[in-house]
């Protein structure tokens, strides 16, 4: 077919040629939408290149008229046509000859399927909402070996208005036919090790992915009156006419029968509660419900009532007979608990309805023609929320813990935008408690911090085994309290699933290991790898492929980096790297005693000495006071030391007689030190910088008290050079434990950066602190909230223990709420009128 008539050389506008075969082009352009059931439309002009879709037909033709088509697309392949051959080429330039050679290595590439060779017509525009950008390191947060890019295979599924859905099997059917030979026939495998061949059987243990995803795959309700995915069939649901949506509560249900809420019912939906919590079930057991459903894919125009009360959808023949065949994504929790206010008209006329809160109903002003809603207990402030949010703006945490906080506040607007996932876990575990200090009514703020509590604790990467049952108590204990106060359109079917989160984990282990961090940032790669737009997907397999190429090569290759499994930072920095802010200087005489003195009480050969060396002051002063005793052994010691070593007839080794003879009286100096996977910095370097390195705290040992836990900041950073090695060291302000540290009711450690104490001890061993942040209290602005930093030690440098690094693990929150309150609960807010108005 002749189409030179498309690069018509000159004003194309003035050729009557041209006018009509552009009106032929959109002819067949817009049959072929009408066939596709579409109404987008790819503009082939020179300026879209058919990479933008327009709705308006109109759009496309004027860009036709004033640019032009694009170069070489005389086969109009976006748009419906099958390619030409060789006198034609597609849209992103490359020849008939290539597309050729792709249909020849097509059914190579691919593995046979039961579909046959039937083609499965997906939406390809909707590929950028599916492949996210996720560019912030921290998303990635776990560096396991098995979260790890090169470790992780991806298929591609479009999501979007024509994902799959329930027919999701189209896709996984050849997968399940796989699962289902490797686990009951299994494969012949060699065994090296006993050198003989063994049946290896694979069992696909669990599935992450978010909840919607989790009714597709199971083929279980996951809306409606039975939206439970643990609960089931007793699934404890109400619609609510005002609100139009259905709730989930009824977590009385898991206390005892004895407990005190169970009789209440004005603080309630006012009814008592005389059920038990749901029987949990076997994987046979759920095999039973479904084993005698008939699979009916497809869309059906219109279903039966009885279609709709089913709880089951379908049967997936590979999960049956197995304990786990779903699993809850922490992650799809915490971003759906937020969500947007759930107070408002329709909520307070669906406490009317129910007859319950009679305070909190709306009052309306027929001479105004307004309706007034009474602050809630939870409805803050105006200057609450200027409190909470200014805290927000404040925080600066360490490097490497989470986005900064403070470019999401939106102080004029009072709102918080555009935070991501990973960001919203940080908040809810460990900022928001410290913000909403000081805000709201004390039961009402403490069932907060106890629910940011529980998601801390079951997050965690080391869990105790016993405190899970308590970590159970818990969280059914703070939806109750949520239950009290909170509106009823809160309870969604999110919030209700926190209350099997700790079941999950004694199944299937800490939740850390089931977020979709590391699989959302593999999805932003794929999404590199796009170069030519109009063929998406065949950008990212011809650019897995080329790296998993690469990546075979270099397996060859000494000394070369692998591809996809990412080298952290402080790899080979464990022992201590400085990074930035190099001064060299010549110290005091006290500061260098006292940096050399503790460098020597941390040695392991210098142990002996320093036993010896105490004994004799004491000896020597009988009836001295321990601290004078051990200040007169701090001061002495150094030049005793020397002095002893020099003396010694039995051969000391090369180590000690540096140790003795001191360091060098240049000592090099630091504004940034990376050391045991923390990145350190001094208060000066934090001061300049967006983030806080230079909280940090030590547990010491004392003969007198035992153990104590001291904070503090860092001021220099120092290297002391024994000519064959260099320690660092840490000269630090020491926050007075007597005066300036305290733990209140709510269980927040408390200091006060003001009140410096030790002065005569300020340097400690890098090595031996660990790292913290500091919020500044909103109650009391001369007071910080200790919060603990993170580090991710395992894999670097061959660790792999964490608890050899940690020394202070997790436990369970440790506050009270009040399970029998005797005064009637405060539904309104006595403290300030600044209700919602209508």
């Amino acid at each position: 077919m002749d189409r030179s008539w498309m690069y018509t050389i000159g004003l194309r506008h003035q050729y009557k040629e041209y006018g009509d075969g552009v009106l032929s082009f959109m002819k067949a352009a817009e049959e072929d939408r009408i066939r596709r059931n579409d109404k987008y439309m790819c503009c082939p002009s020179s300026d879209c290149r058919n990479e933008i879709l327009w709705e308006d037909e109109k759009e496309v033709h004027a860009h036709l008229i004033r640019w032009g088509f694009m170069e070489r697309y005389t086969c109009w392949v976006m748009h419906g046509e099958q390619d030409l051959g060789t006198d034609g080429a597609a849209a992103d330039g490359s020849g008939a000859d290539n597309h050729e050679e792709g249909d020849e290595e097509e059914h190579d590439m691919f593995v046979p399927s039961p579909l046959g060779d039937e083609m499965v017509d997906v939406d390809l525009d909707m590929l950028q909402d599916m492949l996210r950008d996720i560019d912030d390191p921290a998303m990635n947060e776990r560096d396991f070996m098995k979260f790890s890019r090169k470790y992780i295979i991806l298929c591609l599924l479009i999501q979007g208005p024509r994902e799959p859905g329930n027919d999701i099997d189209v896709f996984l059917e050849p997968v399940i036919d796989d699962l289902e030979i490797l686990w009951k026939e299994g494969v012949e495998t060699w065994d090296a090790y006993g050198q003989e061949n063994f049946t290896l059987r694979v069992l696909l243990f669990c599935t992450i992915n978010d909840y919607p995803a989790l009714g597709y795959l199971s083929g279980q309700t996951v809306k409606g009156k039975k939206a439970c995915f643990d609960c089931m069939e007793p699934t404890c649901s109400r619609w609510l006419k005002k609100s139009r949506k259905m709730i989930y509560m009824g977590h009385r249900r898991w206390l005892p029968l004895r407990h005190a809420f169970r009789r209440k019912k004005k603080i309630f939906n006012g009814k008592k509660e005389l059920g038990s919590a749901p029987a949990d079930l076997s994987g046979d057991q759920v095999h039973n419900m479904v084993k005698d459903i008939n699979n009916e894919f497809g869309k059906k125009r219109k279903r039966s009532k009885e279609d709709k009360k089913r709880m089951w959808k379908k049967k997936n023949p590979y999960f049956g007979g197995y304990l786990i065949g779903k699993i809850l994504s922490l992650l799809g929790l915490l971003l759906n608990m937020p969500g947007k206010t759930k107070d408002g008209l329709n909520a307070r006329l669906d406490l009317q309805e129910m007859n319950i809160r009679s305070e909190l109903q709306p009052v309306t002003d027929e001479k105004m023609g307004r309706v007034y809603l009474p602050p809630a207990c939870h409805t803050l402030s105006k200057d609450e929320k200027i409190a909470m949010l200014s805290c927000l703006a404040d925080i600066k945490v360490p490097s490497g813990y989470c986005s900064r906080i403070s470019k999401y506040v939106k102080l004029e607007d009072l709102k918080l935008v555009g935070m991501k996932s990973h960001d919203c876990h940080v908040l809810i575990t460990q900022i928001l408690p410290v913000a909403i200090r000081g805000i709201l009514l004390p039961q009402v703020r403490h069932t907060i911090q106890r629910l940011c509590a529980f998601f801390n604790a079951i997050g965690q990467k080391i869990i105790d085994p016993e405190d899970l049952d308590g970590l159970q108590t818990d969280i059914v204990s703070t939806l109750c309290h949520l239950e009290m106060y909170f509106p009823l359109a809160f309870f969604d079917i999110m919030v209700h699933l926190t209350v099997h989160l700790v079941k999950q984990t004694k199944i299937c282990g800490p939740a850390f290991m089931r977020e979709m961090w590391p699989f959302e940032r593999y999805m932003g790669i794929l999404k590199s790898y796009v170069r030519n737009r109009a063929k998406p997907e065949g950008s990212i397999i011809e650019g897995d492929t080329t790296e998993e190429a690469i990546e075979f090569c270099i397996d060859y290759v000494a000394e070369t980096d692998p591809i996809g499994v990412p080298t952290s930072r402080h790899e080979g920095r464990l022992a201590g790297v400085s990074t930035t802010g190099r001064k060299r200087i010549v110290p005091d005489q006290a500061s260098y005693a006292q940096a050399h003195f503790a460098v020597l009480q941390h040695m392991a050969e210098v142990t002996p000495y320093f036993e010896e060396h105490l004994a004799k002051v004491r000896q020597d002063n009988i009836g001295r006071s321990d601290i004078w005793i051990n200040s007169e052994h701090g001061a002495r010691f150094n030049e005793w030391f020397k002095d002893r070593v020099a003396r010694s007839t039995d051969g000391p080794s090369e180590i000690l007689q540096r140790l003795a003879r001191g360091p060098s009286w240049d000592v090099d100096t630091w504004q940034g030190y990376d050391i045991n996977e923390y990145t350190f910095y001094t208060v000066t370097q934090d001061e300049k910088s967006t983030v806080q390195n230079s909280g940090i705290r030590i547990d010491a040992y004392q003969d007198q008290v035992g153990s104590s836990t001291y904070y503090g900041r860092i001021e220099q950073l120092w290297e002391l050079n024994y000519l064959n090695f260099i320690v660092p060291l840490f000269r630090c302000s020491w926050v007075n434990i007597c005066t300036g540290v305290k733990v209140d009711k709510e269980g927040f450690t408390l200091v006060d950066l003001a009140k410096v104490g030790y002065a005569d001890e300020p340097f400690v061993l890098a090595k031996q602190v660990e790292q913290i942040f500091y919020i500044k209290d909103p109650v009391n602005k001369k007071m910080y909230v200790v919060r603990d930093g993170k580090r991710r030690i395992v894999g670097v440098d061959n660790v792999a223990d964490e608890e050899e690094y940690n020394k202070n693990l997790h436990v369970r929150p440790q506050i009270d709420l009040d399970d029998d309150p005797e005064d009637e609960v405060a539904y309104v807010r006595s403290d300030h009128s600044e209700g919602i108005s209508l």
